[in-house]
């Protein structure tokens, strides 16, 4: 386990090349003043620019590249995170998946349950007690099993949730680390890449929630809880919820 380091923290946050997690990355860095490591997997041209932009504002930041399902992958981005900064005190599993064109079947499960799950353990060597871990997911997600999900994003939602419970399950262990887990859940997020393609392959769907709920979440919004969830005092296992009022009405209900 990485030592504790009074130096700014250091955020490793998945799949931040663009929408939710580029923008977290720019809040974190203005904010905390968090040293932040841009994962992409595809997308180096917008990673450079989520660099170039925290770097311009006086942050440091690096972007590296890996596909969380790729092992080999994963390892030399934890190898580069330990050669830049040491250590990671901020891990946020941001990147998420399933609806890609051409996905073969199991791409859901392997990457938003067992993909975060190794990620977790091939990083606790360097996450320092007080660390925390950041899981964002969605209510569709959360609530599975309790609430209906429109059926192009079932396969979404039930990796998730299966991402959201093995996490859970490792609460204990990550407490005697002194590692936190904290938990983002939004609704349907404006301008998100999953919620075009929801759109797309379901047109009007995103007025129709829109309708339902009022207003949505923007992605600034949705970044700026996840931004706090990371930083701001919480036990382990807490969840955040962003939007979507009728969700928690309806599960408690």
């Amino acid at each position: 386990m990485a030592e504790f380091d009074a130096s700014p923290p250091v955020a490793l946050i998945t799949g931040s090349s663009r929408g939710i997690g580029a923008e977290t990355a720019r809040l974190l860095s203005r904010r905390s003043g968090a040293r932040i490591v841009v994962n992409y997997r595809d997308k180096r041209r917008r990673a450079e620019k989520v660099v170039a932009d925290i770097e311009a504002a006086g942050g440091q930041a690096m972007a590296v590249q890996a596909d969380l399902t790729d092992s080999r992958a994963v390892g030399a981005l934890l190898d580069a995170v330990a050669a830049r900064f040491g250590r990671i005190d901020l891990l946020i599993l941001n990147a998420a998946g399933g609806m890609e064109q051409g996905a073969e079947p199991g791409y859901a499960l392997r990457l938003n349950r067992d993909a975060q799950l190794s990620l977790v353990d091939r990083a606790l060597p360097l996450m320092p007690r007080g660390a925390r871990i950041v899981f964002v997911t969605s209510h569709l997600a959360h609530f599975h099993g309790t609430l209906p999900v429109i059926d192009d994003y079932e396969i979404v939602a039930r990796s998730k949730r299966a991402g959201e419970t093995a996490l859970r399950e490792r609460i204990p262990e990550l407490a005697d680390r002194g590692i936190d887990l904290v938990l983002v859940s939004g609704d349907m997020i404006e301008g998100t890449a999953t919620v075009l393609l929801r759109d797309r392959a379901n047109p009007g769907i995103v007025a129709e929630r829109r309708g339902e709920a009022g207003s949505l979440p923007t992605v600034a919004e949705f970044a700026a809880a996840v931004a706090q969830a990371a930083v701001e005092p919480h036990d382990s296992g807490d969840m955040i919820f962003v939007g979507g009022a009728d969700y928690l009405a309806r599960a408690a209900g």
